[in-house]
């Protein structure tokens, strides 16, 4: 098939790869503009924008899929179909209606659940034993249209968002060519179900704020689904600790009695209390310090019974 692609971060890189490797032919990249990045906050463009570039692919930047100029750009292109992944554009109907076959989006979730921004994110805080990856129609209600292809992933219990994420959008690719293979050989979507959707809201720095009041299984997942963006964070003589990586304690008989966010170090590890037994923080960025193991940072401080994170 003749197709366009549309995507913006680095998540969709792996799968714009292996549908220029595909028998599919990709004609040009559909991106978001320029955007301000580093310190001196100058315009760069999306990593998709590069790899097209790297590819020898046209791009269009349009402010907005709507924009008169872009549509005409698209409608040039005489494309079948637009694979997205992560495009980061609300598609209205004109451009939805731009192309025969539609725009094919690949989603990291099973479809119905968890429609929206923060799919994995919300997967993994839910405490979901799997998650997966949906090829379906674009349609105006948000992640809504009738599904091509799914794929289902187990969520192991110490993958964090960004090691999900980047495994989901490995997985990603061949089931894009999958569907457009269904495609290409008259294969209709089916609906998807009225039942079982669940909605995954963005998640803000303040879902990243850690509740030590929990119980430990559900901070690991607070942690975890928030890792590696916006980042897990305390605060500690109120300063913005975070928390990068964490772990069960492997001899939990072992591990001090401590109170929700009460610190604790030995030789080798750095512990905190939850609402039910201590995590082991195994990797911590304090205010004004660079990330380092838990137990390193723990000794270049002193810790008492009153040092708690909140």
């Amino acid at each position: 098939m003749r197709i366009a692609f549309a995507g913006t971060p680095q998540v969709a890189v792996p799968a714009l790869d292996t549908l220029v490797d595909s028998h599919h032919d990709v004609v040009g990249v559909i991106t978001r503009p320029d955007a301000a990045a580093g310190r001196g906050k100058k315009l760069r463009p999306s990593d998709v924008a590069v790899r097209a570039d790297e590819l020898g692919l046209p791009v269009l930047k349009p402010d907005h899929p709507r924009d008169q100029d872009f549509q005409d750009a698209l409608r040039q292109w005489d494309v079948e179909a637009v694979a997205v992944v992560a495009y980061g554009a609300l598609l209205p109907t004109s451009a939805l209606e731009l192309v025969p076959h539609g725009w094919v989006n690949l989603h990291f979730s099973l479809l119905p659940r968890w429609r929206g921004a923060a799919p994995v994110q919300r997967a993994i805080l839910a405490g979901d034993p799997k998650t997966g990856a949906t090829t379906f129609r674009i349609v105006k209600p948000l992640d809504a249209g009738p599904v091509y292809r799914s794929v289902t992933m187990l969520i192991s219990s110490t993958a964090t968002a960004g090691q999900l994420l980047d495994e989901l959008a490995l997985a990603g690719g061949p089931l894009l060519v999958s569907t457009f293979d269904d495609i290409a050989a008259g294969v209709e979507p089916r609906p998807q179900p009225e039942e079982g959707i669940t909605t995954a809201a963005k998640i803000l720095t303040e879902d990243a704020h850690i509740d030590w009041t929990e119980d430990a299984g559900q901070v690991s997942r607070q942690v975890r689904a928030v890792t590696p963006v916006p980042g897990a964070w305390g605060l500690l003589h109120g300063e913005v600790f975070k928390v990068e990586q964490i772990a069960e304690p492997h001899d939990p008989w072992q591990v001090p009695e401590l109170g929700p966010g009460q610190l604790h170090a030995d030789k080798r590890h750095l512990w905190c209390g939850t609402g039910t037994h201590p995590l082991e923080l195994v990797r911590v960025k304090a205010a004004g310090k660079r990330s380092m193991a838990g137990a390193d940072w723990a000794r270049g401080v002193q810790l008492d019974a009153g040092s708690l994170l909140t």
